[in-house]
């Protein structure tokens, strides 16, 4: 694959992931019910509520991330995001996989792990191939 066409990919998954993460972080914060029906998970009671919506603004933010260094045009930035959210993303897809395995949660929340997996490894790929990195010196 050439460079040009895995810095189009790492854009699109930085473009598409951005607008999962921050549009899922919104639903959780702001209509957490809304979001939970359309993950096929139960409603929780109010308290409960509260620590989602506190676990929406971080998803939020990861998701902002991406968004912003597109927004920005920087490349080094974007490759930085892509970097960096890989350890987000294998962890939260660590916690979520055991929490599902275990019954702490639904297997409706199965989307989560898988969904933060595919994406840690896409970036892991997409990072290893050198995607957005500075030119080598002679």
């Amino acid at each position: 694959m050439t460079k040009n066409k895995l810095e189009l990919l790492a854009t699109l998954l930085a473009l598409g992931a951005g607008a999962l993460d921050f549009c899922t972080g919104l639903g959780l914060v702001f209509a957490p019910a809304l979001m939970l029906k359309l993950m096929g998970a139960g409603a929780l009671a109010a308290e409960p509520t509260i620590y989602l919506r506190w676990v929406g603004a971080f998803v939020a933010a990861v998701g902002f991330s991406y968004l912003w260094a597109l927004a920005r045009r920087d490349v080094a930035l974007l490759r930085h995001v892509l970097e960096l959210t890989i350890f987000f993303r294998l962890a939260a897809g660590a916690y979520s996989a055991w929490a599902v395995a275990t019954g702490a949660l639904p297997l409706a929340w199965v989307s989560v792990p898988l969904t933060d997996f595919a994406l840690a490894a896409a970036q892991t790929w997409l990072v290893g191939r050198g995607v957005f990195a500075p030119p080598s010196r002679p």
